[in-house]
């Protein structure tokens, strides 16, 4: 039988004072970004991994939230609320809901997003025979402090609410899979969720977490609100591979060294024309291991894309952004397909939802990285050309 997690919990009650002025006579949650509240952001995620049970957790100003989003019928769920005094902390919130609690629950938090992988993290409370089982970004860029450390295995060794531990390697981002009874053990006089719970779960060894690479984001402070508005604004991405999809690849053990030497492959040029012409963003994406081979140089490369972006121009087309791998393949960098470096460093570069990306590639390698992004694949070749693929896709086959 399916292990199944079927209800989502969002705290939702904070009075979100970094937030003012918007936050003197609004909550939080109904911080409006792409031209809706956040927290309606939140319901059609939980809709979309297949939740249909929601309750939002309410404290400041709680009609503006319920007049809002009401029953949740407009969305295809069923949403409940637990009202709570302004000051209340979240774990008093969430004992107080206690009876409206399945036994094992997604708990989010109202001023995060990331596009989890939410089977991951169900597969994993269940492996590891979780108490709570976070979700936790690996944080590689330092794109804030980390709070967390996080073993091989899973297992949380360390959580530091203060960040101040110099040993952390990562960040909780508020998407947790949680056992209702952890609201049963004894937190004495501390009422915040995490601080209370999860230092209690460390010293058990029952928390544990799944790490992702993927950016989130958040309404929690203004500071990176412009980052947040640019991840929800609608947009089309395609991913390419280069040689082999949209270039005749070089002999074997042997390199794309010359701008001479790239030639395009039969309607490669017309494929991404079309991809311009619907307003797709077009990103390269390819390993060049012969800069660290000795057998080209980052000059050599940059003319070699200056002739591809050249012919690609003649015909009114261009490729937006380009990303390379220069390692050599036993490097162990995290860029070199099939690992999705690539990938996650454009997501993080211009804001993108992976989760809605797409990769032709003609390279099993350029798959196993889509995978592990999150990123659809599609595989090209002789008999299925880029232009083959990319006519499918915009026909939504």
């Amino acid at each position: 039988m399916k292990k199944q997690v079927e209800q989502a919990v969002i705290l939702a009650g904070g009075m979100g004072t970094r937030l003012k002025p918007f936050t003197n006579n609004n909550p939080k949650p109904m911080y409006p970004i792409n031209g809706v509240p956040f927290i309606e952001h939140l319901v059609l995620q939980v809709k979309k991994i297949g939740i249909k049970n929601i309750v939002i957790l309410l404290g400041y100003l709680p009609q503006k939230v319920i007049n809002y989003l009401g029953t949740g019928e407009k969305y295809g769920v069923k949403i409940s609320y637990d009202i709570t005094p302004e000051s209340y902390d979240t774990l008093d919130r969430l004992i107080h809901a206690k009876e409206k609690l399945e036994e094992s629950f997604l708990l989010m938090y109202c001023d995060n997003y990331c596009p989890i992988d939410f089977d991951s993290l169900v597969n994993n409370f269940y492996k590891h025979k979780a108490s709570i089982e976070l979700s936790v970004y690996d944080n590689i860029d330092l794109y804030t402090k980390n709070n967390v450390f996080v073993n091989s295995d899973g297992l949380v060794i360390t959580y530091d609410k203060s960040r101040e531990d110099k040993s952390l390697n990562g960040v909780e981002i508020g998407y947790a899979i949680v056992k209702k009874n952890v609201l049963d053990l004894e937190y004495g006089s501390n009422r915040n969720f995490s601080k209370a719970v999860f230092p209690k779960l460390v010293s058990n060894k029952g928390l544990f977490a799944t790490v992702t690479s993927h950016r989130y984001y958040s309404i929690g402070s203004f500071e990176r609100m412009s980052l947040t508005d640019e991840f929800f604004k609608p947009k089309k991405v395609v991913f390419l591979d280069r040689d082999g999809t949209i270039n005749k690849r070089a002999p074997k053990a042997c390199y794309i060294e010359k701008a001479k030497d790239f030639i395009w492959l039969s309607g490669a040029i017309e494929a991404i024309k079309m991809l311009n012409d619907n307003n797709i963003i077009t990103i390269l994406i390819t390993n060049q291991p012969g800069i660290a081979r000795g057998n080209l140089t980052i000059d050599d490369l940059n003319k070699i894309h200056d002739k591809m972006q050249s012919d690609l121009a003649k015909a009114g087309a261009k490729i937006d952004y380009i990303y390379y791998c220069p390692h050599n393949w036993d490097d162990g960098c995290l860029c070199r397909k099939p690992k999705p470096g690539l990938l996650y460093q454009a997501q993080k570069d211009l804001s993108l939802n992976l989760t809605e990306c797409v990769f032709f590639g003609d390279d099993e390698r350029d798959m196993e990285a889509a995978k592990a992004a999150r990123v659809k694949g599609i595989l090209v070749g002789e008999e299925y050309s880029l232009k083959d693929a990319v006519t499918d896709y915009l026909r939504g086959d």
